[in-house]
């Protein structure tokens, strides 16, 4: 008798900030609720989290992480200046981490990977050097690709990690727009997309028709999921 394959749930929250359920935990990304506008339907004080990787220390990433943190014990992973930022503002569990590092954690294991972006704190301290994760749970590999440019590095995702999804920043200006989206997906060897970093500024606004149909010129489904929005991978 063959076993069911668990599904992973992958919820979008706005911005660059996604809950994926997998491995018996609730894994949250880049906390941004709070402070957007597009997000007013989400409450931040009902949002569950076991674990909260954080990819870099700009506010539209990390403006949720501390109360949340603080109200579900949830552990904080990111790089070590982030880490250590959150538990002098009285973060209990955090797990610093650094490029090309993995851990193993309850629901599988997390790789901290390069990305080309910048990073300073809320209140102007050094936020260390920006990343993005991948994640290994359920049998599937999702890449969380942060804020970054295009890269070589995503090379070396696509050989040695082959994601089975990949969450990629898409809006241009601060990060890859929708042309360089497409190619990073064709280096990491990912054709299943879900966009992010997009709409929630002016600068980063998309013509999602336009985005969706270059993806999938290209061979590759993109996935603009509402703000609220599930999927299952």
């Amino acid at each position: 008798m063959i076993a069911a394959q668990v599904k992973m749930k992958i919820t979008y929250l706005g911005h660059a900030c996604f809950s994926i359920e997998a491995g018996g935990s609730t894994i949250l990304f880049d906390p941004f609720v709070s402070q957007n506008p597009l997000a007013k339907h989400i409450h931040v004080d009902e949002l569950k989290a076991d674990y909260i990787l954080v990819s870099h220390g700009h506010s539209d990433h990390v403006a949720d992480v501390e109360s949340i943190a603080k109200r579900t014990k949830a552990t904080v992973v990111s790089n070590f200046e982030v880490a250590s930022w959150f538990e002098e503002r009285g973060v209990e569990n955090v797990w610093a981490m650094n490029h090309g590092g993995s851990r193993k954690f309850d629901f599988g294991s997390v790789k901290f990977v390069n990305a080309v972006h910048s990073s300073v704190l809320p209140d102007g301290t050094y936020g260390g050097n920006p990343g993005g994760f991948v994640l290994h749970s359920e049998h599937k590999r999702v890449y969380y690709a942060g804020d970054t440019a295009l890269t070589m590095d995503m090379e070396l995702i696509g050989r040695y990690e082959t994601p089975d999804l990949a969450i990629l920043p898409i809006g241009d200006n601060f990060t890859m727009g929708i042309r360089d989206g497409v190619r990073c997906a064709e280096m990491v060897r990912c054709n299943k997309v879900i966009g992010m970093h997009y709409d929630t500024f002016p600068p980063i606004e998309i013509d999602h028709e336009k985005a969706v149909n270059e993806f999938k010129e290209a061979g590759k489904e993109l996935i603009l999921l509402k703000i609220g929005e599930s999927t299952e991978l």
